[in-house]
């Protein structure tokens, strides 16, 4: 097995909006749809439509929604022998409303999410122990990410932590024990309580987490790219120009690329260039999962855009 991930699964209700109401006020939306999401199933799905072998260790409820993410993930080509349903739980939902200008909002209720404990960790150790890659999230409780780090740390399997949501009761002791700390510039600016507005800042708020003693921080910038902190080095990626149309999902599509490159090849910057240009596909399509490429889409886009250049 190539990468595990330990994390959340949602259901995406997906609501398309020219504006948000007022309070008491209410609109008519264009467009609603369902999908299959999650920070942890987006990017076990993302790694896995281009090749990966991925497993997930996760938690589902006992409602309608669950047999369907399972069946999503496997189709997806993900390992889903450690996908558990919990009784009496609804399985985790994430309202997603979208505006004109393709920016989103999320509400998430983590539902059976809250339930994936250390417990799950252990019953699947001797499969993560064959694994070369983790990847953690923060939509499952604090407990369980650091009950994996531990385990990462004792079997020697590379970590990639991904601090969202973003939560100032993360240790960053533990953030410190992973190869890559990956969080958006929203994130960054929670975790830290410093300004992102200019990428002086970034600089400076990335900077004040490596001095806490990070490995390697990469952050994400939509738009503008993503950087790669690292002792006193800096590494910009430029983001791909497409024309956006919904950019939920982005970020788990970079991760779960990256993760997918970095374990063929190693090569940190190659995989952060591959991972720009899988997220800029996923944002040219709607909803989260479904807009992600399989390896054949992906190397098609590749191929225009070298030929654009």
């Amino acid at each position: 097995m190539d990468i595990a991930v330990i994390g959340s699964n949602m259901v995406d209700l997906i609501t398309y909006i020219d504006e948000m109401p007022q309070i008491g006020e209410t609109l008519e939306a264009p467009n609603f749809e369902i999908g299959c999401g999650g920070k942890g199933a987006n990017q076990a799905v993302a790694a896995a439509k281009l090749g990966a072998n991925v497993m997930m260790v996760t938690r589902v409820g006992d409602d309608l929604f669950a047999e369907n993410t399972i069946r999503n993930l496997q189709k997806a080509g993900v390992d889903t022998q450690y996908v558990k349903s919990v009784a009496g739980s609804s399985s985790g939902v994430a309202p997603i409303f979208v505006d004109k200008s393709s920016q989103n909002r999320i509400l998430i209720i983590k539902g059976a999410n809250n339930h994936l404990l250390p417990a799950d960790v252990e019953a699947a150790a001797d499969a993560l122990k064959a694994c070369q890659l983790i990847i953690l999230q923060l939509e499952i409780p604090l407990e369980t990410v650091y009950a994996a780090i531990d385990f990462a740390r004792q079997h020697q399997i590379k970590v990639i932590l991904n601090p969202a949501p973003a939560s100032k009761a993360l240790d960053i002791g533990y953030a410190c024990q992973c190869e890559f700390f990956m969080p958006n510039e929203t994130e960054l600016a929670i975790l830290t309580g410093m300004p992102v507005d200019s990428l002086d800042n970034i600089y400076r708020a990335g900077r004040s987490l490596l001095d806490k003693g990070l490995h390697n921080l990469i952050i994400t910038l939509g738009h503008r790219g993503s950087l790669w902190m690292h002792g006193e080095h800096i590494d910009h990626v430029p983001p791909v120009s497409v024309h956006a149309i919904d950019t939920s999902g982005a970020g788990d599509a970079f991760i779960g690329c990256f993760a997918h490159e970095y374990v063929q090849h190693g090569n940190i910057l190659k995989a952060m260039k591959m991972a720009s240009a899988f997220a800029a596909y996923s944002v040219t399509g709607k909803g989260t999962q479904r807009s992600y490429p399989d390896a054949p889409q992906f190397i098609d886009f590749l191929k225009t855009l070298h030929q654009g250049k």
